[in-house]
């Protein structure tokens, strides 16, 4: 039962981040020169685009393994969360095409956008844990582990 446990808790953080880890990222590398057109259509210009492609990379791949790893966990979500709230404001900008109503391209963006804030909050669910005695934890300590792999409750 242990193992299966485990690997239950494995399972659950694995879905969180594999939209980042392994697909985004590996979106970024094979198709960099793409991604960064995506990027220069917020920031306008190859460096900054280029920047923000290298740190969007950074995000998620060292924060989707610090998820899985359980090492500094809570503070890696935090990040992802915040990366998913400034993605959703940055490339989901619903309310620019001016089409929601008529089912275009902004109410496309729409359900993107709040899939975005979900997800966010999904990592904000590892990052303060679900009751209000976690939270204390992650302010007071916010690089400690969750200890995500323990089978003792005391763990967290």
């Amino acid at each position: 039962m242990a193992t299966f446990s485990i690997a239950v808790a494995f399972g659950v953080r694995l879905l969180l981040v594999m939209l980042f880890l392994p697909f985004s990222a590996l979106d970024k590398i094979l198709n960099f020169r793409g991604a960064v057109g995506q990027a220069k259509q917020a920031v306008h210009a190859t460096a900054p685009a280029t920047a923000l492609i290298l740190a969007g990379l950074f995000v998620e791949i060292v924060m989707s393994l610090g998820i899985l790893t359980g090492i500094a966990d809570r503070f890696a979500a935090f990040v992802l969360a915040g990366y998913c709230g400034v993605t959703a404001l940055l490339w989901k900008q619903f309310w620019k095409p001016g089409d929601f109503w008529s089912g275009g391209k902004g109410r496309e963006l729409f359900w993107d956008f709040w899939k975005n804030l979900a997800l966010a909050g999904g990592f904000l669910l590892v990052t303060f844990g679900t009751g209000a005695a976690t939270v204390e934890t992650f302010v007071s300590h916010p690089f400690a582990s969750s200890k995500p792999y323990s089978l003792s409750e005391t763990a967290r």
